[in-house]
Order: C-alpha cells, then sequence, then structure tokens
C-alpha cells in the first residue's frame, strides 16, 4: 500500500449462494453468523448506532498463529450500503471511539479503509462474485514478516470457510 507501511490484500471470488445469503454470513452484527465460520472473528460488538447504516462495532479476534499473534480488538466505523442493482458493501475503517478504550489481554489494532462487496452476477441468482479488501496493522510489535505470511492463508481460509457457511443454510 503506498497510504500506510503495510499490504493491501484483495481476495475475489465466485461463491456459491445469491448475494442476500452471502451478506447474511458477512454481515458485522452482534450474535450474527460471522463469529460461527470466521475463525478470525471471536466477536462482534456494537458501540454504537450511527444512523441505519452506518455503526462502530468492534471487533475481537483470538489468538493466532499457534499463540504467535496475540488476541486483537479492533474499533471500526462500518458502512453498509445496499445498490439498486444488488450490490451489498460493507466498508470500514478504524476509529477512536471514547466508549471503547483499550482493554486489558488485547492488543488493538487497526483497519485501514478495508471491506467486502457483493456483487450479484448476471443471469445467475444463486452466485455472487465477492472482493474482499484488507489493510490491517495488527499492532503489538510483530515483525512484518510474521504478520505477511499470516494474511495470505487467512485469506484463502476466509473464502473456504465462507463457502461452507453459505452451504450450511437453508434456502429462503
Amino acid at each position: 500500500s503506498q497510504s500506510i507501511s503495510g499490504v493491501l490484500y484483495k481476495g475475489e471470488s465466485v461463491v456459491k449462494g445469491s448475494p442476500e445469503k452471502v451478506w447474511e454470513c458477512l454481515k458485522p452484527v452482534p450474535n450474527g453468523l460471522r463469529v460461527k465460520w470466521d475463525n478470525n472473528v471471536k466477536k462482534f460488538e456494537l458501540v454504537e448506532q450511527v444512523t441505519e447504516n452506518v455503526t462502530v462495532c468492534r471487533t475481537v479476534t483470538p489468538s493466532a498463529a499457534m499463540g504467535i499473534i496475540a488476541p486483537r480488538d479492533f474499533v471500526d466505523v462500518i458502512l453498509v450500503k445496499q445498490y439498486e442493482d444488488g450490490t451489498i458493501t460493507s466498508n470500514a475503517t478504524h476509529v477512536i471511539h471514547p466508549s471503547c478504550p483499550p482493554q486489558s489481554g488485547y492488543v488493538r489494532g487497526f483497519n485501514h479503509p478495508c471491506g467486502c462487496i457483493c456483487v450479484p452476477i448476471s443471469g445467475e441468482p444463486n452466485k455472487t462474485q465477492l472482493f474482499s479488501f484488507f489493510q490491517t496493522d495488527l499492532g503489538g510489535f510483530l515483525p512484518r514478516s510474521v504478520v505477511d505470511s499470516f494474511f495470505p492463508s487467512s485469506m484463502v481460509e476466509f473464502y473456504s470457510n465462507l463457502a461452507k457457511a453459505i452451504k450450511s443454510l437453508k434456502d429462503h
């Protein structure tokens, strides 16, 4: 990335599932499906509902890489938008919020502008093109090589687990 001292990761896949099903699995809400299938999300907490489409959330991650990476938390402002063509986006970036200071036991990480884009595929209502973008500063004192080795495999796991989660949903 030219804007941060780190890497911008982009994932792209055609996922078997309607945009609504894909979004049901992705949406960043407390007690949502994401905490059940995404191994990098332990908990979502709503810090503030700013508007119908804008929230401030705290995301808690478990330790990773066999405990080398300590648990993290991230506080982000998130904009969710649905477009007329059926595209659904989740756009986020870190924010400092007075009611959510750093907490003991977690390293505060920072998400630079990031998000997911669910795009319907014309003529294929049960498929979605999914793009994901991540620019994460995990905080703490991790060597860049550890961080850089963690993210690619983590993104592959993200898409694999998402596909399983979508498949497990009942048709609606």
